[in-house]
């Protein structure tokens, strides 16, 4: 089999659960997760290397001309991106690195990465992330309405995604993302070295 990692790519819908998935992943089993780089200030509390590589504009820039990026966008006046250096350490190191990324974002990855593997995250229906989301207790209506019409967009590439996984319980969809995993890694197209050393070995020996 390849000793190589393989690029999980996590997507859904906000309020989906999908942060708590990245965590159980990263605990239970060992996933690596990309951290993102940014040109915003820190926030109280966070560590550069933890919770973003905090950047200024013009190191963001340059890394962006050095392709140093396996994506990258700009929100508001802060740039956002992932840096294409970890990822491939990692991915070459054989440790299977997982990015969680809006879909555009996911999509530039599989462009250049034909072997990741997409996932998006989801409620059993409308009306449930909707319930969650108010069960936060930390948002105003319009921001709950705005996330509700950005999902309503996302939703519209739900179909690109290889893989769909509802979270109705978090343990269970953690165990679930892992196994679709697992799967795709024992899949016959990914072990077609394997296969062809295993044959030769047999052929060998007759």
């Amino acid at each position: 089999m390849s000793n190589k990692g393989k690029l999980i790519v996590l997507s859904g819908f906000s309020g989906a659960g999908k942060g708590t998935v990245v965590k159980g992943l990263v605990e239970k089993y060992g996933y690596s997760l990309s951290v993102s780089a940014t040109t915003r200030s820190p926030r109280p509390g966070e560590v550069d290397g933890r919770e973003y590589y905090f950047k200024t504009v013009d190191d963001f820039k340059n890394l962006i001309d050095y392709n140093g990026f396996i994506e990258w966008a700009q929100y508001v006046d802060n740039y956002y991106g992932t840096p294409r250096k970890f990822v491939e350490d990692e991915i070459n190191a054989g440790r299977d690195v997982i990015l969680e990324i809006e879909v555009q974002g996911a999509m530039n990855v599989k462009s250049q990465y034909p072997d990741a593997i997409l996932i998006f995250i989801t409620t059993k229906d409308k009306e449930t992330l909707r319930s969650r989301l108010e069960g936060r207790g930390s948002e105003e209506a319009a921001v709950i309405e705005k996330r509700m019409k950005r999902a309503a967009e996302e939703a519209k590439s739900i179909d690109l995604y290889e893989y769909i996984v509802i979270n109705d319980d978090i343990n269970t969809c953690i165990d679930m993302v892992n196994s679709v995993i697992l799967s795709r890694k024992c899949a016959k197209e990914n072990n077609l070295e394997f296969i062809a050393q295993l044959k030769s070995e047999f052929n060998a020996a007759k």
